[in-house]
């Protein structure tokens, strides 16, 4: 890693395309600006953790388990409105799952 000493105003060439400019120093933060091609992605770790974290949680809840939590969210506990949730909810024809949230004799 190359450690370098900047002041406010100064830059950083990375290869021809990225540019990094110390836009602010402040007392705990410094203020970075990026400009690098725009099929380039520039984000903080932090906010790439996050999203990571998020799709690892969304890849495992099945199709029933959102329907289901839909369903709940959408009635406030109901047991009549679940089952009209549940119906308006189903999958579209050419969908190949059919996700059922309260069987039918439940209904």
């Amino acid at each position: 890693m190359l450690m370098m000493s900047r002041r406010e105003g100064e830059t950083i060439l990375i290869g021809e395309e990225i540019e990094i400019v110390i836009g602010h120093i402040g007392r705990s933060r410094v203020r970075v600006g990026i400009s690098a091609p725009r099929q380039m992605q520039v984000i903080a770790r932090e906010v790439k953790l996050v999203r990571d974290e998020n799709l690892a949680a969304a890849a495992g809840a099945s199709r029933a388990d959102l329907s289901s939590l839909i369903a709940s969210l959408a009635t406030g506990g109901n047991k009549e409105k679940r089952c009209a949730v549940a119906r308006e909810t189903a999958p579209r024809a050419g969908e190949s799952e059919v996700v059922d949230v309260i069987p039918a004799d439940q209904c």
